[in-house]
């Protein structure tokens, strides 16, 4: 199974999170919300064969991002997992969209001539990241859960992006709407924990399964050829990065 966007760092035991992740041979890919997060992180993931760790720079803390900014150049050589980044436009962050804005930009920029596997949020902001990431020529990035209109989707999918779903997608009427009309090629999982609640707890990575399950049944598949699906597309990612090093 493949984790590809939790925020591991914040759960109250982050350790014992990954520890767990990584003796179920759950592949997590650890997103962070600051480089100084990152930094923090580092030396507790290295331990794990199934982990990775993502460097971001999420949009609802922009405020703290010019602080950040060189920090974030400095360490995007550790690593080939690049998250939490992009822009959120909605209540809780339109007073710092133009930051937001500068910010992507600049991770855009920094990122330039280099394979990095990118998780991003766009919440509310979709078209906006669509526009940045083709005035950069940046395909393909996986845009987490998304919860945009088809139009925009569709023209994601025409450049060549990805979109990871999680459990709490496959119990909403919007994030359904959203996963049938992803092509099985295109999609990866995720959980988002410890946002995205089963059960009133904390999802962890391994509940990758529910969204494994609801795929088997939406694309009329096997289990074992969804996971089969889900890998083979997260090698087509990765790969070039392998190519690079």
């Amino acid at each position: 199974m493949i984790d590809t966007h939790c925020h591991v760092d914040l759960y109250p035991r982050p350790t014992d999170v990954a520890d767990a992740a990584d003796r179920a041979g759950v592949l997590t890919i650890i997103v962070t919300n600051l480089p100084s997060a990152f930094e923090r992180a580092y030396p507790f993931v290295q331990p794990f064969s199934n982990v990775r760790l993502a460097l971001g720079l999420h949009p609802l803390v922009a405020a703290q991002h010019p602080a950040e900014r060189s920090r974030f150049q400095s360490l995007v050589s550790k690593t080939s997992y690049i998250g939490e980044v992009g822009l959120d436009f909605s209540r809780a962050g339109y007073s710092t969209k133009e930051i937001q804005i500068e910010s992507f930009q600049f991770v855009l920029e920094t990122l330039r001539g280099k394979p990095k596997f990118i998780t991003l949020h766009s919440r509310q902001a979709e078209s906006t990241v669509i526009d940045l990431l083709e005035e950069e020529d940046r395909s393909p990035v996986v845009f987490h859960w998304y919860s945009g209109t088809l139009t925009v989707l569709n023209r994601a999918l025409k450049q060549g992006h990805y979109f990871s779903i999680n459990p709490a997608m496959v119990v909403s009427p919007n994030g359904q709407k959203i996963i049938a009309n992803l092509p099985p090629e295109r999609v990866l999982t995720e959980t988002d924990g410890p946002f995205v609640k089963i059960n009133g707890k904390p999802a962890i990575p391994s509940d990758v399964s529910l969204v494994e399950e609801y795929l088997s049944t939406l694309w009329n598949m096997e289990r074992r050829v969804v996971k089969a699906q889900i890998k083979e597309n997260f090698l087509k990612l990765v790969r070039p990065i392998r190519t690079a090093l």
